[in-house]
């Protein structure tokens, strides 16, 4: 059975993990396990930019896999970055085990706006598939509202839907439970 393991990354408060949980299982047919040991991200903190190095992160989260994982996701509340951008909501391997995915600028309170925990789950679950789907070798999609569109702003996250369109739905392995 193929296994999505959700590795906390820092503390991450478990009404985001559940849910996320219980999306990815519905929309990608596999079992999600939250792990219990989760990781601490000092090391990959950047003074500077008073930000975390997602490749970082990444690195050290595909260290040690749990034997029944088909894929990595590790999930921060922590802001991240990688050297030639300001910020990334999330970063994959392309065609391999792992991701990592920020709720940081997906909260509206980020914004200046009144906190919206479902707004917040429904981005984190869209960009949690989007890196998901580029551990499967999907690459940015032209179709706006299909979840591979890329995102360099939260307004496109909000536009997309937590769904492959039918040219990216193909790549994703036909997996049940």
């Amino acid at each position: 059975m193929r296994i999505i393991s959700l590795v906390p990354v820092g503390r991450v408060d478990r009404a985001l993990l559940e849910p996320l949980a219980e999306g990815l299982t519905q929309r990608l047919r596999v079992a999600c396990s939250i792990q219990p040991e989760g990781l601490e991200a000092e090391f990959a903190f950047n003074p500077l930019r008073r930000q975390y190095h997602s490749t970082e992160i990444l690195k050290k989260l595909l260290q040690k896999p749990p034997s029944e994982s088909w894929k990595m996701l590790g999930v921060t509340e922590m802001d991240l970055y990688i050297p030639v951008l300001t910020f990334v909501f999330g970063e994959a391997q392309v065609s391999d085990g792992g991701a990592v995915v920020s709720a940081h600028r997906l909260r509206q309170e980020f914004y200046g706006l009144a906190a919206d925990l479902e707004l917040l789950r429904e981005r984190l679950l869209k960009e949690a598939l989007h890196e998901l789907g580029h551990t499967c070798g999907l690459r940015h999609c032209p179709d706006y509202l299909c979840v591979m569109s890329s995102s360099y702003g939260v307004e496109r996250i909000d536009l997309k839907r937590a769904e492959f369109c039918p040219a990216c739905a193909p790549a994703l392995p036909t997996t049940q439970l």
